[in-house]
């Protein structure tokens, strides 16, 4: 960690900033009391932010904080994570026997890579959130055992990623003992001005401002160096040539003192004559003073920065010995720090430089990176010195910076790395190579930068194999910029391309490159409706593929969908599902797992499908891939409603709000705020379903295939909740419009034909709804599950008359019996009492409705369970008191946690499992004992049972197979 507070009197003393200090001690307390905060401190070069930092955490402020002090620099700019290792490099943890350190149990582990000097170890590139998640698990270790303090200057050298992990940390340091304190020049263009920008923005920091010294504190720093007092016409002179900055002050008093002048009239006209210029006159003008190797030492130690004495040395071209007679020298100038081989200021070192011709510090910074290479420094520190370069000349430089952009990737820095590719480019313009690297770097923060590059990959690419590969991240990269019909485009022509030059019979590795390329057109082109349709028909051409290769499995899990939104075959479908997800020795991708697992929910086979969801979360807290393990909690709350599980659906809803709450990216996801709408309108909440459904902030949500009819569907059921039968319906038929428009005929997926045939009736339209009812039985007929049968039925039931309605709700309880829906089962024993109450058949609507109110008593579904109850009075029956599970006093939340407590996991192992705060389970484990009214974990095990959501074993089907394999 860089240190640089100066090394004489005038530097360290810290004169006019009592207030700056008093306010950085406040919010020092507020720390201490479990408030977070985060103060930004700006001044031009020179006025003291770095002597006020050191002052600040060497005082009693701090006292028993944990302080981390570091300092960016320019030649560090360049590297993924250079200020995170400037401010945890104190701590150790980049070195060999970093894993024994507790500080890096558990998830904190992830954040070795941005901790250690060269990850050359990792062989392909980290994902950013897993290292932004360790450093945050890191964070939370420390501030577990004292409070914790980070100072970090000169941030405007600071790189991106640091940058986002302070914001990262920060999201989640709500009631959590941490002070940020971030302190850079306001002259300066930060490397990163968005990120800086945005972190100011959304953290509302307190700003210090530091101004010039004014005529009083001026009057005090004379004082201090002339030992007298001054004149007053003195004061004000050197005031007015040193603008008031305590560097330049300090300087300039320090030269008038050397030269004898005194502080009285006669002096102030040597002051207005030294100028304002007065420190980089002053250090060329001490450096011509002195013998030619102190300026050489000068000049290698301002282009190496803290550096050993021997690379000094070596590229000054003296011996040793003479670079620290040389450091001698310029320490007793007050241009040198007295502890390190660095500058008092970084000024200093520009004043240096700053007479050194353009050509011969191009050559110090070719040297010294010849030199670090030979000392076998990471790419990373070598390519600090050659971004530096107008013009980099020689071949062995793009090496040296695709080195360093492969090191910052595998710390999931990709746009420290890309900075590197950029100079690569000046040097290959041509390159095809290197765009795909930076594209598919720049994909999730910058797409449409991305997009650019591939255009011109696709324009320079001579060869058809490479303009796939370009094509794949192409399709990717439309996809996160939510283009999708331009991707599809550039995918079908590279395919009829691809497909022409390999020819009716290509060998293993063109074959896979052509699945790869055909299942990529697949996935994007599902994404839109405007492409959907076009897709279907392709994937209905295409033979299956066995799934034996990386290309096939993909493309085999897309077709499974695609087959499922058909809605002609359960079993064909079910049957490619399995196949999908029995694949020996392989770690399936989320994306196969969710393709399989939406299919197998379709078929009915529900517990294949929570199976494959379960794999898809466990893949998510594995691998801190928190929007993959959030997409995997939205699914599995949806299906959990489609089978009545209501409760269980509500903890899946309100577990993935939670995490995204903390997320840059929550209020662009659409499935966590559906689901929770979903399981809302069934406690009776509608209201709240609707505020839930307004805070999606989705861009065009209507074009997209899956989300937009869900969250229809989703609004609909609010509406009806709310009494807005006229609104609802016009909601569902506007989903059934829109899925036709995008070919979706699968009767199981939102079927809207069943809910608006129900509306319709009720609103006295029941020749209508019998029409609608007969055109979802066709559908149901085709697809042939029991739910689907069952959901035909219900509709037809409660759209005839007398004795034919009660004729199919009759068959509708039956077949919905032998289904997994038990909530649509309870729906239709609630309509066939109510038709035989219509019947004046009291008895039998009792049964029927004694039934309803106890299927919907276990599923938890609140309002259907009371509408059964006021029928069976209305009936003539007896209402039972309901008895209440102890889960139903907890939230989603806070049976999620009170579930994984009495496993025996600790509030870390579950914090970090849900990708939340320590604090954050403690405070709902807190409500839970409250609620239950229980003393601990102890007793909570006798009140709940357990239950493991992502701990289900395999369907028989799964291992019957692995042994076959």
């Amino acid at each position: 960690m860089r240190n640089q507070s100066g090394s004489s009197g005038l530097l360290t003393t810290l004169v006019g900033r009592d207030d700056e200090l008093r306010t950085l001690a406040r919010h020092a307390e507020a720390a201490r009391d479990g408030q977070a905060g985060l103060v930004m401190l700006h001044g031009p070069a020179g006025m003291g932010k770095t002597s006020l930092l050191r002052a600040f955490t060497a005082s009693a402020a701090c006292r028993d904080m944990t302080v981390l002090h570091g300092t960016c620099g320019e030649t560090d700019a360049g590297a993924g994570y250079s200020g995170v290792r400037e401010l945890l490099g104190g701590l150790g943890l980049g070195h060999g026997d970093a894993h024994r350190s507790p500080l890096l149990d558990g998830l904190a582990a992830r954040a070795l890579p941005a901790l250690t000097a060269d990850p050359a170890g990792h062989d392909a590139a980290t994902a950013a959130y897993p290292v932004l998640h360790g450093l945050y698990w890191l964070a939370a270790r420390l501030m577990a055992e004292q409070p914790l303090v980070l100072v970090l200057d000169d941030v405007h050298w600071c790189d991106e990623r640091s940058l986002t992990w302070i914001d990262f940390l920060l999201r989640r340091a709500e009631e959590l003992p941490l002070l940020v304190v971030l302190a850079r020049r306001s002259e300066a263009e930060p490397l990163a001005p968005a990120v800086l920008a945005d972190l100011a923005s959304q953290r509302c920091p307190a700003v210090l401002r530091l101004r010039p010294l004014d005529r009083d504190h001026v009057g005090e720093m004379v004082r201090r160096v002339f030992r007298t007092t001054a004149a007053p016409t003195f004061v004000a002179r050197v005031a007015a040539v040193s603008g008031g900055n305590p560097l330049t002050l300090a300087r300039l008093l320090d030269e008038l003192r050397a030269e004898g002048v005194s502080p009285d009239a006669d002096g102030e006209r040597r002051a207005a004559e030294v100028g304002s210029h007065v420190l980089a006159r002053s250090v060329r003008s001490l450096l011509e003073r002195r013998p030619p190797w102190v300026r050489d030492v000068a000049r290698a130690s301002a282009v190496l920065g803290e550096e050993c004495t021997e690379l000094v040395a070596a590229l000054a071209g003296v011996p040793a010995g003479t670079v620290e007679e040389a450091l001698h020298v310029l320490r007793r100038a007050g241009i040198v720090a007295t502890d390190r081989i660095d500058f008092v200021h970084d000024v200093v070192r520009a004043a240096v430089l700053d007479d050194v011709a353009p050509t011969d510090l191009a050559a110090l910074r070719t040297n010294a990176a010849l030199l670090l290479s030979d000392a076998g420094r990471p790419s990373e520190e070598l390519a600090g010195q050659l971004m530096l370069l107008p013009v980099l000349d020689q071949p062995w430089m793009a090496g040296v910076l695709r080195d360093a952009a492969a090191q910052a990737e595998g710390r999931g820095a990709p746009e420290a790395g890309v900075r590197c590719l950029y100079r690569v480019l000046e040097m290959t313009p041509d390159d095809v190579a290197v765009r795909i690297r930076m594209a598919r770097a720049l994909a999730e923060s910058n797409p449409p930068e991305a997009i650019r590059l591939l255009q011109e990959a696709l324009a320079l690419a001579g060869d058809v194999r490479t303009r796939a590969q370009v094509a794949v991240q192409y399709g990717f990269t439309c996809l996160a910029l939510q283009e999708s019909p331009s991707g599809v485009r550039v995918l079908e022509s590279v395919l009829t391309e691809l497909s022409a030059a390999l020819g009716p019979e290509p060998g293993p590795a063109d074959r896979e490159l052509r699945t790869l390329v055909e299942s990529v057109l697949l996935i994007v082109g599902a994404d839109e409706k405007a492409t959907i349709g076009a897709i279907r028909d392709r994937a209905a051409r295409l033979t299956v593929p066995p799934g034996d290769t990386p290309a096939q499995r993909q493309m085999l899990a897309m077709t499974t969908v695609l087959t499922a939104m058909d809605g002609r075959d359960a079993r064909a479908t079910v049957d490619q599902a399995r196949r999908a997800l029995r694949v020996p020795g392989v770690e399936l991708e989320p994306w196969s797992l969710l393709s399989a697992a939406f299919a197998l929910t379709l078929a009915d086979e529900i517990a294949d499908a929570q199976y494959a969801l379960d794999l898809m979360l466990q893949y998510g807290q594995a691998n801190a891939a928190v929007w993959t393990y959030v997409l995997g909690l939205s699914t599995r709350a949806l299906l959990h409603h489609g089978v009545g599980a209501f409760p269980d659906a509500l903890a899946d809803a309100q577990t993935a709000m939670e995490i995204i709450g903390e997320e840059r990216w929550g209020d662009t996801a659409v499935l966590p705020r559906v689901a929770l709408a979903t399981a809302l309108v069934d406690r009776g909440e509608p209201e709240r379903a609707e505020q839930v459904l307004d805070g999606i902030r989705r861009g065009r949500l209507e074009r997209f295939v899956i989300e937009y009819h869900w969250y229809l569907a989703a609004r609909a059921f609010a509406r009806w909740a709310r009494g807005d039968l006229q609104g609802a319906l016009d909601l569902f038929l506007a989903c059934g419009r829109s899925l036709e428009e995008s070919r979706i005929s699968n009767p199981a997926f939102l079927p809207w034909w069943a809910e608006g045939a129900v509306l319709l009736t009720l609103l006295g339209r029941p020749g209508q709804a019998r029409e609608l009812a007969a055109s979802g039985s066709e559908l149901a007929e085709r697809w042939g599950t029991n739910s689907s049968l069952g959901l035909a039925r219900m509709a037809q039931g409660v759209a005839a008359p007398g004795s034919t309605g009660i004729e199919h709700l009759t068959e509708a309880v039956a077949l919905l019996g032998h289904s997994p829906a038990r909530a649509t089962e309870a729906r239709a024993e609630l309509f066939l009492g109510h038709a035989h109450l219509k019947a004046d058949d009291p008895r039998a609507a009792r049964e029927h409705l004694r039934a309803a109110a106890g299927l919907a008593q276990r599923c938890g579904a609140l309002t259907l369970g009371d509408n059964a109850r006021k029928l069976l009075v209305a009936a003539g029956g007896r209402v039972r008191r309901m008895t209440t599970s102890p889960l139903d006093m907890l939230t989603g939340m806070e049976r999620t946690v009170a579930d994984l407590a009495v496993t025996g996991a600790s509030n870390r192992a579950i914090a970090e499992s849900l990708f939340v705060t320590v604090r954050t389970i403690e405070t709902h484990l807190t409500s839970v004992y409250r609620k239950l009214g229980v003393g601990g974990r102890t007793e909570l095990s006798t009140v709940l049972a357990t239950r493991s959501p992502s701990g289900r074993k395999p369907p028989a089907w799964v291992s019957q197979a692995r042994g076959r394999d």
